[in-house]
C-alpha cells in the first residue's frame, strides 16, 4: 500500500497506529458505511464486510502482494457505494429502489434482466405501470444503463475524497466491467479490467450465493458465468479451492477479521481527516433523495453552533457536530419509495421510516470510536412525552447532545422541500418549532439555541463556482431537488428547449453526467441553502 502521505496529496499525513489512540481507522469509517450498502440492497448486514473477506483470499491465492491487497481491500469495501445516488430514479422506474437493487443477485444475463422489467411500476395501478413500462422502453433504459454507470464514477469521487491511492479509484471506477466487455460503462474488457474490479465484483456474487446455497452453489454459479461476467481463471480457482476460500465464512466475526485485516499499516485518521471524512460520506448519503440534499451538513452546523452557545465543552461540540453528520446514515435502508412519496405514510411505510435512526445505531456500533455517534444519532427522533422514535425514549433518558440535534434536524428539515408540502419560512419553521416545545415535545433550551444560531447566518456574496451563472445556479438548484426540464421551465418561466440548454451548459462546466453527479456538486458548493427555499414541483 502506497504510504500514509501518499493517502491525499492536499492533506497532512495520518496519524500511524493502534486504536488505543482513540482515534478511528478508516478501515472502521468505511465499514460501517457498508453496512448501510448492504441494507440499501435489500441484503443481510455484513454482505459487504464478507464480500471482502473473500475477496481477500482470492487475491492471497493469486498472490498478490501487500500493495495490491491494499486496493482489493478497498475496492471491495466500496463497490456499490454510489448505487444510492439515485434511488430517486430507481424508485421512478421500478418501485422499490431497495427491491431492485436486490434483484441483481437473483440472476445474471438475460434472466436478470427480465426480473429487473418485471418490476417497472412497482406499487402502481395496471395503467400507470403500462405507461412506465412503454417510457421505459422508448427511452429509460438508457437512462438506467448511464444510472449503472455512474454509480463507479460517484464511488470513484468518494474514495477520491476519502484520500485513498489512484490504483483504488481506477479499481473502483472500474468496478461494473465485465469480461466479455459487456459491462458498464464499457470501457474495458478482459485482463485490461484491473485486477482488484475483477476480485471484487466476482467476490460480491460468491458471498451471495455462497450465504444462500453454499459452496455448491458459490461454485455453480461461477463455472457458469466464467468467461462472461468473471474472470475465467478466478472462477477455476474457486471451483479448485472452494473450500479454503469459503470455509468459515459463518463462524468468523466479521467486522473484526475485516477490520484486522487491513492491509499494510492501519490508517489511523487525524481529527480533521475524521471530520472531513465523515462530511463526505454526509453529502453522499444525503444524495439518496433530492428533498436531502446537504441535510446532515447544515445539521451539523447548526447542532455545533447551538451546543456552543449552550456552553457546551469544546469536545462535545465537537461530538455533537460529528452527530449531525452521521445522523441520516440509517436512510439508505429505508426505499425512496417511502421517502419520496407525495401523499400521506401507510402504517407499514412508517414502520419503516421509524426504523432509520436505529439503522444509524447499527451501522456504528461495532467501532469503539463510532459507537458514541450512533448513540446520540438514535436519538434525534425521540421527544420529551415519549411520542418519538424508536423507543418511545422520554423527559431525562434523552441525552442533551441529542435534544440540541433533535431541534436542528427538525428546524433543518422544515426550511427543506418535501414530496408532500414547499418547504416552509425561517419564521414559519421557528413559529412551529417553539410550538412543539409547548406541546412538550423538544426542549425548549435546545429550541432556542437552534433558532439563535439559524437567526445568525449571513448569506454569502460571491461568485458562483465554475463560471455558472445567477440564472445556472437557480436551474441546479431546481434540477438537484428532483425537478425534470419541463417543471424546471415551467417554474422559470422559459420554454423546455431553454431548460435542457441551461443543463447541458451547467453538466459542461461542472463535468457533470447526471443530477446525482449535478446535485453532489451544488452540495459541496453551498448552492441550495439560500434565503427562500426551492419549493418541490406541483403534484
Amino acid at each position: 500500500m502506497e504510504s500514509t502521505e501518499a493517502l491525499h496529496p492536499h492533506r497532512p499525513a495520518a496519524a500511524i497506529g493502534s486504536r488505543a489512540s482513540g482515534r478511528v481507522r478508516l478501515a472502521e469509517l468505511v465499514a460501517a458505511l457498508s453496512l448501510g450498502i448492504d441494507l440499501g440492497f435489500g441484503q443481510p448486514m455484513e454482505h459487504v464486510l464478507r464480500q471482502c473477506l473473500i475477496a481477500l483470499r482470492l487475491a492471497d491465492r493469486i498472490g498478490e502482494g501487500e500493495e495490491a491487497r491494499a486496493v482489493v481491500y478497498y475496492t471491495a469495501l466500496l463497490i456499490n457505494v454510489g448505487c444510492h445516488s439515485d434511488a430517486h430514479e430507481q424508485a421512478k422506474w421500478f418501485g422499490d429502489d431497495i427491491t431492485a437493487k436486490s434483484s441483481k443477485f437473483d440472476s445474471l444475463g438475460l434472466r436478470g434482466m427480465t426480473a429487473a422489467v418485471r418490476l417497472l411500476g412497482s406499487g402502481n395501478p395496471p395503467l400507470h405501470r403500462f405507461r412506465i413500462g412503454l417510457e421505459f422502453l422508448m427511452s429509460g433504459h438508457r437512462e438506467v444503463e448511464g444510472m449503472i454507470a455512474a454509480h463507479a464514477t460517484l464511488a470513484r469521487t468518494l474514495a477520491h475524497q476519502l484520500g485513498l491511492p489512484d490504483a483504488v479509484l481506477d479499481a473502483v471506477g472500474s468496478s461494473y466491467e465485465r469480461w466479455n466487455g459487456r459491462g458498464w460503462p464499457g470501457n474495458r474488457a478482459g485482463n485490461a479490467i484491473p485486477m482488484a474490479s475483477r476480485i471484487a465484483q466476482f467476490a460480491e456474487f460468491v458471498e451471495v450465493a455462497h450465504r444462500v446455497g453454499g459452496s455448491d452453489a458459490a461454485t455453480t454459479m461461477a463455472r457458469k458465468h466464467g468467461g462472461k461476467q468473471f474472470d475465467p481463471a478466478l472462477t477455476t480457482l474457486l471451483c479448485r479451492h472452494a473450500g479454503a476460500i469459503l470455509d468459515g465464512l459463518d463462524s468468523v466475526r466479521t467486522w473484526d477479521a475485516v477490520i484486522e485485516a487491513e492491509p499494510a499499516l492501519a490508517v489511523v485518521l487525524s481529527d480533521d481527516q475524521f471530520d472531513s471524512a465523515l462530511l463526505a460520506i454526509a453529502n453522499f448519503v444525503d444524495l439518496k433523495s433530492p428533498f436531502t440534499l446537504g441535510h446532515a451538513m447544515a445539521v451539523a452546523e447548526l447542532g455545533g453552533a447551538a451546543g456552543s452557545l449552550l456552553g457546551l465543552p469544546s469536545v462535545d461540540v465537537q461530538t455533537l457536530r460529528r452527530a449531525g453528520l452521521v445522523l441520516g446514515f440509517g436512510r439508505l435502508g429505508v426505499s425512496n419509495s417511502i421517502w419520496d412519496k407525495p401523499g400521506p405514510l401507510g402504517p407499514g411505510e412508517w414502520e419503516r421510516v421509524r426504523m432509520h435512526p436505529y439503522f444509524t445505531e447499527r451501522m456504528l456500533s461495532q467501532s469503539a470510536v463510532l459507537a458514541p455517534l450512533g448513540a446520540i444519532a438514535v436519538q434525534h427522533r425521540e421527544r420529551l412525552d415519549g411520542s418519538g422514535y424508536p423507543r418511545k425514549m422520554s423527559g431525562a433518558a434523552i441525552s442533551q447532545t441529542a435534544r440540541i440535534l433533535g431541534a436542528a434536524d427538525a428546524y433543518q428539515a422544515m426550511r427543506e422541500p418535501r414530496p408532500y408540502r414547499a418547504a416552509r419560512s425561517a419564521q414559519g419553521a421557528a413559529e412551529e418549532l417553539r410550538a412543539e416545545v409547548r406541546s412538550g415535545r423538544l426542549d425548549g433550551d435546545a429550541v432556542e439555541a437552534i433558532l439563535s444560531a439559524a437567526g445568525h447566518r449571513v448569506r454569502r456574496l460571491r461568485g458562483w463556482p465554475a463560471g455558472l451563472t445567477a440564472r445556472e445556479v437557480e436551474v441546479l438548484r431546481l434540477l438537484a431537488r428532483g425537478l425534470s426540464t419541463k417543471q424546471i421551465a415551467e417554474r422559470l418561466v422559459m420554454s423546455p428547449k431553454t431548460a435542457g440548454n441551461h443543463i447541458e451548459h451547467i453538466y459542461g462546466k461542472i463535468d457533470a453526467t447526471n443530477r446525482a453527479t449535478a446535485s453532489l456538486f451544488a452540495v459541496q458548493h453551498g448552492l441550495l441553502s439560500e434565503d427562500e427555499p426551492v419549493p418541490p414541483a406541483p403534484r
